[in-house]
């Protein structure tokens, strides 16, 4: 590669720079190092497999938009509800305040929330899509992101589209107390009032997805897929061992073994998501009523 182009291609890059070296060794923002498999790897070179390893096939962690991105037809995504934030309704102070905890998620991730959401097409089909970021505080559902998720079915149900959820999250933020938790009813009677509409709702599982989230709107999907190696259950591997007593089987919250349970549909590679999803939604709104009397064409 000329070296011109070398440098052009560090300038339009997707990824971060930092200062110094990774934990392994290797400096930040050029190189990487598979976990799974150990080899080094070229980070432009990962960034055209959507984050995959391309010897391995361990999917690496994706930002919120690039998610979307990914699924969405390019330059259709419009984002919605981008000024619904969190506030510190209970003052939360332990090792740090709440408000600086909020702070910093937005000074690392450059996002509002912890859910990206808007509107968009896939393959033509509209949708209502949003996705989950880990980096802002772990992904967990509080008030504002309980609010963008139930304005997201509420949105999609006035203009008879289809929601597609890019799932991840810790759980319920506890900072903000029982108000966190009231986010998994909100959610789901959101969720119970768009499936009555008879309009598909796909959720797409990803590592991790554990806690609140996991309890309420993201396995109300009408048909859930999951990345592999992801993630997924209620609590941790060790708290169930804790309160059982007893091992647990290899492998267990896995995606490929909540296939095998029956909890998710099916385990599907990054790279085939956009076209599995969008042979899903073209046959299920096929199916799909017309739009009642009060969102006809003239009325709307």
């Amino acid at each position: 590669m000329p070296i011109n182009d070398w440098f052009k291609q560090r300038e339009t890059r997707r990824y971060t720079v930092t200062s110094g070296a990774s934990s392994d060794g290797l400096p930040d923002g050029v190189w990487r190092r598979c976990p799974e498999c150990k080899r080094t790897l070229y980070q432009g070179e990962v960034a055209r497999t959507l984050s995959v390893c391309p010897h391995c096939g361990h999917h690496f962690e994706l930002i919120a938009r690039d998610r979307i991105e990914a699924l969405a037809d390019e330059g259709s995504f419009v984002e919605a509800d981008a000024g619904v934030t969190s506030g510190d309704p209970l003052r939360f102070c332990a090792a740090k305040p709440y408000t600086e905890s909020l702070e910093k998620a937005r000074a690392s991730s450059g996002l509002a929330e912890a859910v990206v959401t808007g509107r968009a097409t896939i393959e033509g089909l509209p949708v209502a899509i949003g996705a989950m970021d880990f980096r802002f505080v772990g992904a967990s559902m509080g008030s504002a992101v309980g609010e963008k998720v139930a304005r997201l079915f509420e949105l999609a149900l006035a203009e008879r589209r289809a929601v597609v959820l890019i799932i991840a999250s810790g759980g319920a933020r506890m900072q903000e107390g029982v108000l966190s938790l009231m986010q998994m009813a909100k959610t789901a009677a959101a969720a119970e009032r768009f499936s009555a509409g008879g309009l598909p709702f796909v959720s797409i599982l990803v590592h991790p997805t554990f806690g609140g989230v996991t309890a309420s709107f993201a396995v109300l999907a009408d048909v859930i897929f999951a990345e592999p190696g992801a993630t997924v259950g209620f609590a941790g591997p060790r708290l169930v061992e804790q309160t059982i007593r007893r091992s647990l089987p290899k492998g267990f919250q896995s995606a490929e073994s909540l296939v095998e349970h029956g909890m998710i549909d099916d385990v599907v590679p990054r790279g085939e998501l956009r076209e599995r999803v969008t042979t899903v939604l073209a046959y299920l709104m096929h199916r799909a009523p017309a739009a009642p009397a009060a969102f006809s064409e003239g009325e709307v």
